[in-house]
């Protein structure tokens, strides 16, 4: 089977091995290049896979290449890998490094720049990818096939859009917490208990969030259905509204695009 290779081995590596074995892949097939000595031995006992603390000719062999480092290393990283992995399929799970630069730094012209969030380390993800011109139709069904375990993808046509999965889904899991805490807070000033709020919050979010997958119906239409004239849910809305959380959601997740694309710009450099 065909050699994939990751560089870095931190979260969302580990979360893409696990899957990548739990699905049946060999963990010889798969090698990790991590300075850590404590992740590369985690790694190994976790999942059987090989490990080296520094890149060398054993990259050569990789079909695929993903990368997995902060942004700020990528550029010191990529430098002792590519004598040997110009050919390969590269995938980045990197925020902010455009594929203009993975393909400056790698002279791979085969590039998949994907923005995957944090509920991928238990399945549950949201990964938006773009794919480079050379990048033909087996490449992505590759690509799918290694991500898949991790939760949902959305190809995107542009990669100027990845900007806006950051924002959304990249950024996303924080905003949820964010009303989480929230809801607690309430809760625990309505006489329940920390303990009792987060079950109620997080209960409410992962029913409401599978009605909506569910439902053909749109997010405005089932708001509505439990929204009566006059009634509790009424109430909050329309404190909701006239303190302005609506319009301070679309104004947050805009910044939060508008720092995607400046970080894109800092590290494109």
């Amino acid at each position: 089977m065909n050699m994939i290779a990751f560089i870095g081995g931190g979260n969302m590596a580990s979360a893409i091995i696990g899957g990548l074995v739990k699905s049946g892949r060999p963990p010889a097939s798969i090698v990790v290049i991590d300075p850590g000595a404590a992740q590369r031995d985690k790694l190994h006992a976790d999942f059987g896979v090989r490990t080296l603390a520094a890149a060398d000719a054993t990259l050569a062999q990789a079909a695929m290449v993903v990368w997995a480092v902060k942004p700020q290393l990528f550029q010191e990283a990529a430098r002792p890998c590519a004598p040997f992995i110009g050919p390969a399929l590269q995938l980045s799970v990197m925020a902010g490094i455009r594929s203009d630069s993975i393909a400056h730094a790698t002279g791979a012209a085969r590039i998949v720049r994907t923005m995957p969030n944090t509920p991928a380390l238990v399945g549950q993800g949201m990964t938006g990818l773009f794919a480079r011109d050379a990048v033909g139709a087996a490449d992505r069904a590759q690509v799918e096939a290694v991500l898949a375990p991790t939760g949902a993808l959305l190809w995107v046509d542009r990669e100027a859009d990845l900007d806006a999965v950051t924002a959304l889904s990249g950024s996303g899991p924080a905003y949820v917490f964010y009303v989480v805490e929230a809801m607690t807070q309430a809760a625990v000033q309505m006489g329940l208990t920390a303990e009792q709020g987060k079950a109620l919050a997080l209960g409410t979010f992962a029913g409401a969030t599978a009605l909506a997958q569910a439902s053909p119906d749109a997010p405005s239409v089932l708001r509505e259905r439990v929204t009566s004239k006059g009634g509790t849910t009424h109430a909050a809305l329309t404190s909701l509204e006239a303190a302005g959380v609506k319009a301070a959601f679309v104004t947050a997740i805009t910044a939060a695009q508008q720092r995607a694309r400046e970080l894109g710009d800092e590290f494109g450099r």
